[in-house]
């Protein structure tokens, strides 16, 4: 039958997979491969453009050689955020691309926010003050590689590279470049301000495209890499964040999603620009409209990383150790014993937007045991995200009456029970769990032809709730008690960690000095 799938080829830090999704969102098969990531220095992570195309043609091969190729109507693209390349005209990476997690623009970001203007940035670009944009990178290429900036014809975030790979064509995703934090939100262009206040030529980047538009089709050159057949049409996607959650069936007000991966992203919807420290907002993968969105750096990597730091579990074991540990922590009472945790080991975006945060663990003591600390882990992630979506709806004004979750987290029974009493909101685990591929795959249908809009085929494809966690009133109670607890830690600490992180600065710059 010809033209019965869609792919959502999905780049993410890691890897890449390209999945085949029918008309009533059923997987009916994928290919996955890997992405390298280099951490060069501290604060630096670097990936190499040619493995984001090397890596999307491996999985599209495998993929392709599960279906008859004939059978795809389109891909859509789906990407991680924040992460951007420089090119020569015909596509040769002129160095090696800058990954979100890099943070070595914090000096550009905080200078710029004082000479633009920190309030400006945001009401232009949606975004608080924050390392994470790739506008401060730009300004540290022009500023440490001047001539190789200068000679970079194309500047392209990985969905406008994997496009050119595909097409030929430098273009994008509206919802994948305004996270990169350029793009005038409410005029939904390139802020030629911004731009030009960053020294970057608007000419050098791709031309944006609504998602679930056609950005062109796949060359004779990249069906033989690829497997997809010649002339198959390539639909706007968008960021990794924005498709999950039209993955999850999220483009309406009134709920939002909460991806437990390794980070916690959490979005609602709502059909007008407004932009609030509460969140930061992006271009939702829909007919119109936008995310407000919450981050919390640290969700599932904070997990492993207790695992592997503290507990000292081996990766092979991690499955069995967990069931045990998750049985400690039920058995914890809901404050885990006295022992609260700030999860700010990645820095801090929403509430506080600190990128020099760390992350606390107080209230230890000689009877502290281990599904305490897991039960203390777990706690704090909720309380933040209570706490987050208490202040975005209150400053949208819109209500957020339940959550839908998705992401490796979600199948934790006692995390998801946690966060539902913790917020005073259901927690209802959706069946999806490859979110961000099934959100672009919507994208492309709506490319396609199948459905008149992408709300269609979200009402369609998205998955449905296969459990549901009911807040219990006793327990949610309680944590209303530790909530504002919790809330006054950050603060209470915040100054004395500014310290401690100039302290901490000093001392590595003597120790260089002392063995120069």
């Amino acid at each position: 039958m010809p033209g019965d799938l869609v792919v959502g080829l999905d780049s993410s830090t890691s890897a890449t997979k390209a999945i085949a999704w029918d008309r009533r969102g059923r997987l009916v098969a994928q290919g996955r491969a890997p992405i390298p990531l280099a951490n060069p220095q501290p604060g630096y992570f670097e990936q190499d453009p040619a493995d984001w195309w090397s890596s999307s043609a491996a999985a599209l091969r495998e993929l392709t050689g599960q279906v008859d190729p004939a059978r795809i109507a389109a891909v859509g693209i789906s990407n991680q955020r924040e992460t951007f390349g420089v090119f020569s005209r015909d596509g040769t990476a002129l160095r090696p691309g800058m990954v979100w997690l890099d943070d070595r623009a914090r000096p550009q970001q905080r200078r710029f926010g004082e000479t633009f203007g920190a309030e400006r940035v945001h009401a232009i670009s949606g975004k608080p003050l924050d390392v994470i944009p790739c506008l401060y990178r730009f300004i540290w290429l022009a500023e440490s590689e001047p001539d190789l900036f200068a000679r970079a014809e194309r500047i392209a975030d990985v969905h406008g590279y994997l496009a050119f790979r595909l097409t030929g064509a430098w273009v994008t995703s509206l919802a994948s470049a305004d996270p990169m934090g350029a793009v005038d939100m409410a005029s939904g262009t390139w802020s030629s301000e911004l731009l030009a206040a960053a020294g970057v030529d608007p000419g050098k980047m791709p031309a944006l495209v609504a998602p679930g538009e056609p950005m062109g089709t796949v060359t004779t050159a990249a069906a033989a890499v690829t497997g997809l057949a010649a002339g198959t049409p390539v639909i706007a996607g968008g960021g990794d964040g924005q498709c999950a959650g039209t993955g999850a069936g999220l483009i309406a007000p009134g709920a939002a999603y909460v991806n437990l991966g390794t980070a916690v992203v959490s979005g609602s919807f709502g059909a007008a620009y407004a932009y609030h420290r509460a969140f930061r907002t992006m271009n939702a993968v829909a007919d119109g409209g936008f995310i407000y969105e919450t981050c919390l750096r640290s969700g599932t990597f904070l997990v492993d990383w207790l695992a592997r730091e503290v507990f000292l579990v081996e990766p092979g074991r991690q499955r069995d150790f967990f069931a045990a540990l998750e049985a400690e922590a039920a058995a914890s009472p809901i404050g885990a014993g006295g022992v609260v945790l700030v999860p700010y080991w990645q820095g801090c975006m929403t509430p506080h937007w600190d990128s020099f945060a760390r992350g606390v663990i107080a209230g230890l003591s000689g009877s502290t045991r281990r599904g305490d600390l897991y039960r203390a882990l777990l706690e704090g992630i909720a309380m933040e995200q209570a706490a987050t979506t208490n202040d975005a709806a209150a400053a949208t004004g819109v209500p957020i009456s339940s959550y839908i979750a998705i992401g490796g987290g979600a199948s934790s029974d006692l995390w998801a029970q946690i966060l539902a009493d913790a917020a005073a909101r259901p927690v209802r685990r959706s069946e999806t769990v490859e979110a961000s591929s099934l959100g672009a795959a919507m994208a492309a249908a709506r490319g396609a032809g199948w459905f008149a809009s992408i709300a269609e085929a979200t009402a369609a494809m998205a998955g449905r709730p296969v459990r549901t966690f009911e807040p219990d009133p006793r327990r949610s109670a309680r944590y209303a008690e530790l909530l504002a607890i919790h809330a006054d830690l950050w603060p209470t600490l915040s100054a004395w960690n500014a310290r401690l992180a100039a302290f901490t600065e000093a001392g590595s710059a003597d120790t260089e000095a002392g063995h120069g």
